[in-house]
């Protein structure tokens, strides 16, 4: 197994490559920015790009990975009902992108956006048990994601208190690596930790931990902080509707 993590300060957020090592076979998650130190952090790890994954059509920043995924030849992935203007692989809930002896399980979350997915990977060669989760702005350290950037504040919360009984039936121990720490305009009360667990998030997560469906949308949709500069602008740019400007 192959993992780095990419920690960006502006905006904040988190980025991902993993793969398997042995097979030479990797993706990237949520990248952003400059496309070149993915690119580099592949070969000097000797591994192909394969997928470039968005857990979904961000708000807070522009999205480098189209432009990762024509540089490198890897495949573009969304969720299969993004509603996006270009083309891309599309993959549903339940699908499972192979990258050797490392595999990761497509879980849809929507709620912070409708498309949202999270990644369940798992490292064959030590076990069949999945190992750690990619959460995107679902689930970060010490929230979780606002629901009001594509939907209206309670639809999305509606949606992501169902997102929530997935991610908390899933095992205690499993590793939760999220798309943006503390700083990030996309959570309110996020961790400076960029890594947890679920058993910690849902006994130390005030959001996560939340059973009552009406408790949590009061809560998630109580002190809305402003939203992020741009963010209609960038989404509509990520779903290829609108263009970079120049």
């Amino acid at each position: 197994m192959i993992l780095r993590q990419f920690l960006h300060s502006d905006p904040v957020a988190a980025s991902y490559l993993f793969g398997c090592g042995g097979k030479a076979s990797g993706a990237v998650v949520d990248p952003v920015g400059d496309i070149a130190p993915y690119l580099q952090a592949a070969e000097a790890l000797g591994m192909r790009i394969l997928y470039v994954i968005d857990t979904h059509l961000h708000a807070d920043h522009l999205s480098s990975a189209r432009a990762l995924a024509e540089a490198s030849g890897g495949e573009y992935v969304l969720f299969v009902d993004a509603a996006a203007d270009f083309a891309f692989k599309g993959v549903h809930d339940g699908d499972v992108l192979e990258l050797g002896n490392v595999v990761a399980r497509v879980l849809h979350t929507p709620g912070h956006t409708p498309e949202h997915i999270c990644l369940v990977v798992t490292d064959r060669t030590r076990t069949s048990e999945p190992w750690f989760i990619l959460t995107g702005h679902t689930l970060m350290v010490g929230d979780l994601g606002r629901t009001e950037l594509a939907s209206s504040a309670e639809d999305g919360a509606r949606a992501l208190f169902r997102s929530v009984q997935i991610l908390r039936a899933l095992p205690e121990y499993l590793e939760v690596l999220p798309g943006a720490y503390s700083g990030s305009v996309c959570g309110r009360k996020l961790s400076g930790k960029p890594s947890s667990t679920i058993g910690f998030e849902k006994r130390n997560n005030t959001a996560f931990r939340v059973e009552d469906e009406a408790e949590f949308v009061r809560a998630m949709t109580a002190d809305i902080p402003p939203p992020p500069p741009e963010a209609s602008r960038n989404r509509a740019i990520n779903s290829g509707r609108d263009v970079v400007p120049a």
